[in-house]
């Protein structure tokens, strides 16, 4: 069973429009609601690619009903109520690829509340193999919250990954998770420098391998990702293709690199699996996942390369 906790989620409206520019209107084409928050993505993923998948998240106010609505039948979760409303965040794309996403903060959590979710987390590693914590921390959480979960879930011999940013992904870094998948712009606050070349790259991943993780993901849009590993360094280069909306491609990425990884203990070949549904589901419109066919499709066209 792969778990995932989504402590900050959210009502995702996507709006595609005709263009976006600066200063001049846009036309909306479309507009639709789903559950969002980057642990029900990744759950989303695995449960479309036939594997065992629990979504644990927060719920509270007419947002975290509808969102519960739009999660039943949809894939296995359960819910830990708060107080206050969960957030809606704003996705605008057009025809581009070109996207603005507007989040919230999200709802304050009292401490009674950030225990029951620990409560449930500890509760699920028991049928866990995986535990994946993904995402904003809400106010109220502290930044110690996953790194304390990672702690647990090492004593329960549960793998890890983290997918987070800022003090919450520091400090997470340093209890040790199996893989840490930072974006680029995260590992960039996260080293506090610029990541501009290829040399950047690599580095940067050994760097933050060095600060804890057993394994690292560095997550590189359109260039692909760099994986650093006891295995070595290595890199995975997608093919060029036209992107339509590239938001949530990162979360497609840590979802199929923890589903191969359940398959197959291959950190190399889970890279390149990664990349391949990370890159097929930005060709789909709106903000849609690739399905295990697609990304198969897109697997054979990945190449991998050794940086070592």
């Amino acid at each position: 069973m792969i778990v995932t906790l989504t402590i900050n989620p959210t009502i995702d409206r996507v709006y595609s429009v005709d263009r976006l520019a600066f200063e001049d209107r846009a036309y909306i084409n479309s507009t639709y609601e789903s559950p969002g928050g980057r642990g029900i993505n990744a759950s989303c993923v695995i449960h479309a690619f036939g594997g065992q998948t629990l979504a644990l998240l927060i719920s509270g106010g007419e947002t975290g009903k509808r969102m519960e609505g739009l999660l039943r039948g949809c894939l296995p979760f359960e819910i830990v109520p708060v107080a206050r409303e969960i957030r809606t965040n704003l996705t605008i794309t057009d025809r581009h690829g070109l996207t603005v996403n507007l989040n919230e903060k999200g709802p304050e959590l009292s401490a009674s509340e950030a225990g029951r979710v620990e409560a449930a987390v500890r509760g699920a590693l028991g049928k866990a193999s995986w535990l994946l914590l993904c995402g904003s921390l809400p106010p109220g959480v502290p930044d110690t919250f996953y790194g304390k979960l990672i702690a647990m879930a090492r004593k329960r011999k549960v793998r890890t990954m983290l997918h987070a940013d800022g003090e919450a992904l520091r400090h997470a870094i340093e209890a040790k998770p199996t893989v840490v998948t930072p974006n680029q712009q995260e590992a960039e606050r996260l080293l506090g420098r610029t990541l501009l070349t290829r040399t950047h790259y690599l580095e940067a991943a050994r760097r933050i391998r060095a600060m804890g993780a057993d394994s690292v993901v560095l997550s590189l849009g359109s260039r692909g990702a760099v994986g650093a590993f006891a295995e070595g360094v290595w890199e995975a280069l997608p093919p060029r293709i036209d992107a339509v909306c590239p938001i949530g491609a990162g979360d497609a990425l840590t979802a199929a690199y923890v589903w191969s990884m359940e398959r197959t203990p291959d950190p190399v070949d889970a890279l390149r699996w990664g990349v391949a549904c990370g890159t097929a589901s930005a060709r789909l419109p709106g903000m849609q996942f690739a399905s295990l066919d697609q990304t198969r499709e897109m697997y054979a066209r990945v190449e991998l390369r050794s940086a070592e």
